[in-house]
């Protein structure tokens, strides 16, 4: 904790936990971005701002001040969640309605911050693990569309397609199964540089856009337009506000007893802002909302490396490169198949950190399965056909149309009515159980 680093140890050891959160943050855009509209030349430029705020947030939340700030090693990158939610968005609202949700759900987020002790009895674990496995399964559709290709070309479903997601998903799994520690932990990343270098033989990477873009830039607040605000998009974006806050208090106690730290309730509050505050900063320059990100702190058990100084460190490597359009171009070249591989281990990862989370439930109460059961269901159902509300007025189609606030809002008014408002607990007592489950 206490040992003196050099410039090249600290910048190594920095450097190390971006490469560990480097795939999951640069994934986001390149899912996000085409599917809202963008073209290359925009989705270029939200990854560099994505990289941009997530070193701005990492600095809110280690840094820190007297109201905002855990002042521990915490990386800050794109909460996950947010994507099946923000595609919904910007496909039926507009793209400025994504920047104006994520805006005005940080603003809320800092306001509960204050009542999380008093919050958290509404969300227990069969509650937010049921929230977590609907927007998992909501993207895989997402993850295949990218494999399959777009319908009307003529590689449409092609065998080259299969094979080089196939190949992908063999690599993570080899990683995963072969090696510890660090490559594990890039074993996304490593996918699909290598499914890139593979489909690069096969002459199917255009390196024309690496080529192209320039070396520096600058990232300019309120880039696509100015934010819009409608009150179904910032629900949607609360909820996922929400269940990030759950997971983040989570993984802060997790990372309490990693360095040795003794967390109190102001602590809690304090980091929640912070995660509020980073969401509205990701808004106002057009990029995510952010969160705590849980892999870095397996970096931090197994290094052993406890130092803040270091993880600022990683917030200025990740705000040189969102200011370097070259290295945002670099994720450009990666095939849609190869993407596609990734994205069906992520998008079940998201499901799996569910699934964690619903372990420590009791299913042998019917109650909580009948949470778990019709939750899943009206929000899949939901997600597979929307069009099951056309004929009900616009103000509520607005709202049930989503499957995540449908099946979200379903969850939280069963558990409810089935299980009661308990009294709630501590709120350490309540995040050390679900820092078991964030792994």
């Amino acid at each position: 904790m206490d040992e003196k680093l050099g410039f090249w140890k600290l910048g190594a050891f920095g450097l190390q936990h971006v490469l560990a959160m480097y795939g999951g943050a640069v994934v986001v855009p390149l899912i996000v971005g085409p599917a809202i509209g963008l073209n290359e030349a925009e989705v270029a430029y939200l990854i560099s701002v994505d990289l941009f705020a997530c070193g701005i947030a990492t600095f809110l939340q280690v840094v820190g001040n007297k109201f905002f700030g855990i002042k521990m090693p915490i990386v800050m990158g794109v909460a996950f969640q947010a994507v099946g939610p923000m595609i919904a968005i910007g496909t039926t609202q507009g793209v400025p309605s994504i920047f104006g949700a994520i805006i005005a759900a940080g603003a809320i987020i800092i306001f509960l911050a204050q009542f999380m002790d008093k919050m958290i009895r509404f969300f227990p674990p069969v509650v937010t693990g049921t929230v977590v496995v609907i927007i998992g399964t909501s993207l895989i559709g997402a993850a295949m569309g990218n494999i399959t290709g777009d319908p009307d070309s003529a590689g449409y479903a092609s065998l080259t397609n299969l094979t080089l997601a196939t190949i992908t998903l063999i690599i993570i799994v080899l990683l995963n199964r072969f090696f510890e520690g660090f490559m594990k932990a890039i074993s996304i990343l490593a996918s699909l540089v290598a499914g890139t270098i593979i489909a690069s033989f096969m002459g199917l990477v255009d390196f024309s856009s690496v080529g192209d873009a320039s070396w520096f830039h600058m990232v300019e607040p309120f880039r696509f337009g100015a934010p819009e605000f409608h009150f179904n998009a910032i629900l949607s974006m609360t909820l996922v506000g929400i269940v990030t806050m759950m997971e983040a208090t989570g993984v802060y106690f997790a990372l309490a007893d990693v360095i040795e730290k003794k967390l109190d309730g102001s602590d809690i509050k304090k980091g929640l802002r912070a995660e509020g505050l980073a969401q509205i900063v990701g808004g106002i320059f057009q990029a995510f909302p952010y969160s705590t990100f849980s892999q870095n702190v397996g970096i931090i058990a197994l290094t052993g490396v406890k130092q803040r100084k270091v993880v600022i460190a990683s917030g200025v490597i990740l705000v040189g490169f969102g200011l370097l359009p070259k290295i945002a171009a670099l994720t450009l070249i990666i095939p849609e198949p190869v993407l596609g591989g990734a994205m069906i281990a992520m998008f079940g990862m998201v499901m799996a950190s569910g699934i964690r989370q619903l372990s420590v439930v009791d299913f042998r109460r019917t109650e909580n399965s009948l949470v778990v059961a019709l939750s899943i269901g009206l929000g899949l159902g939901v997600s597979i056909a929307p069009e099951v509300f056309s004929n009900v007025p616009q103000g509520v189609r607005i709202l049930l149309e989503n499957g995540i606030v449908t099946g979200g809002f379903a969850a939280v008014i069963l558990n409810i009515i089935l299980n009661g408002a308990k009294k709630p607990q501590n709120v350490g007592s309540e995040a050390e159980q679900r820092a078991e489950s964030v792994g």
